[in-house]
C-alpha cells in the first residue's frame, strides 16, 4: 500500500481529487457565539454563517488528528504517512501534528505547507502523486516540501476588515489597506498574510493580481487553481484570465474557500495559486 497523505480541510481540494489520489481531508472547526460548532467538510454549513459578528475558527486539535493518523498508518501497511497542513503562523493544526508526530513517531511525517487554501492542496497533492508513483515516506515528505517552495500564490479580497478581526494579517498591512475604496492585493510571505500592494478598483487588482503571476511563472509548466468565497462568477472571470497569460497550464481547478477560510477573507474574495512539478490531472 502506498504512503497515505493527510490533510487538513483548508486545502480545499476536490473530492474526485482527494478520492483519487487517496488524499485525507480533516476537519476544521467553526464555533458560532450560540455555542454551535461545524466541521468544515462534514456538516452542512449555511452561506450566510461566515458572516455572523464573533464567529471563531480553530485547527484540528490532537484528538482528531490521533485518530486519522493512526487509522492512515494502519492502511499504509506499514508504509506510512505525510501529513501536509496550513501554515503554522496562521493555524494550530500543524503544532496539534507535531505533538501526535511525537506519539506516533517516525511513521508519521508532519509538512507545514506555510500556506492556506489550495495552496495546501496542491502541496498535499504532489505528495500524493508521489506516493502514488511508488515513493518512500521519505520521497513523498521531500515532495511535498519542493511543492510548498515553488508554489505561488495571490488572493484579492474586498476588504481587510475581516483579517483585522480575525489578527490575520499584520499591524502595519492593516494600515496600508484601510484606506476608503482600496482593494488589496495579499499573498502569503513567510508563512503569513501580507499585503503585496492596492488598487483603486477589484478590476485592477483582479488584473494587476493575473498580470504579476504572469511575469512569476514566465514559460514554466503549472497546475493552475482559481479559490473564491462566495464569487463563482468572478472566479470564472479570474480562471479565463489566468489561462490567458499563462502559456503552459497542465491542469486547472477552480474551488471554493469554504467557510473557514471565508471567515477570515470575506465574501467576494478571489485568489490564484500556481503549482509546479505536478503530473496532470485526468
Amino acid at each position: 500500500m502506498p504512503v497515505i497523505v493527510v490533510t487538513d480541510s483548508s486545502a480545499r481540494l476536490p473530492a474526485t481529487v482527494a478520492d483519487r489520489y487517496s488524499i485525507v481531508q480533516v476537519p476544521l472547526h467553526l464555533s458560532l457565539p450560540d455555542g454551535t460548532e461545524y466541521l468544515e467538510g462534514v456538516d452542512d454549513i449555511p452561506p450566510q454563517v461566515i458572516s455572523e459578528p464573533d464567529i471563531t475558527t480553530s485547527g484540528a486539535n490532537p484528538q482528531d488528528l490521533i485518530e486519522v493518523y493512526q487509522e492512515a498508518i494502519e492502511r499504509s501497511e506499514g508504509d506510512g504517512v505525510v501529513a501536509v497542513h496550513m501554515s503554522r503562523r496562521l493555524s494550530g493544526t500543524w503544532a496539534a501534528a507535531r505533538l501526535v508526530a511525537e506519539e506516533l513517531g517516525e511513521k508519521l511525517r508532519v509538512v507545514d505547507s506555510r500556506a492556506a487554501g489550495i495552496s495546501v492542496g496542491l502541496t498535499a497533492l504532489a505528495a500524493a502523486q508521489a506516493a502514488d508513483a511508488g515513493a518512500s515516506r521519505d520521497d513523498v515528505y521531500e515532495a511535498a516540501i519542493r511543492a510548498a517552495a515553488t508554489a505561488e500564490s495571490m488572493l484579492c479580497v474586498q476588504t481587510l476588515e475581516n483579517l483585522r478581526t480575525s489578527g490575520r494579517i499584520s499591524a502595519a498591512s492593516r494600515l496600508l489597506g484601510s484606506a476608503l475604496a482600496i482593494k488589496p492585493i495579499l499573498n502569503i510571505a513567510d508563512g503569513v498574510l501580507a499585503l503585496q500592494e492596492r488598487q483603486r478598483t477589484m478590476t485592477r487588482a483582479v488584473n494587476r493580481m493575473l498580470d504579476t503571476l504572469a511575469e512569476h511563472v514566465g514559460d514554466d509548466e503549472v497546475t493552475l487553481a482559481v479559490q473564491h468565497c462566495q464569487a463563482p462568477e468572478l472566479a470564472a472571470e479570474v480562471h479565463a484570465g489566468a489561462l490567458e497569460r499563462l502559456p503552459h497550464v497542465t491542469s486547472s481547478l477552480i474551488v471554493d474557500l469554504g467557510p473557514v477560510l471565508g471567515v477570515h477573507v470575506g465574501p467576494g474574495a478571489v485568489g490564484v495559486t500556481v503549482g509546479r512539478g505536478l503530473e496532470p490531472l485526468d
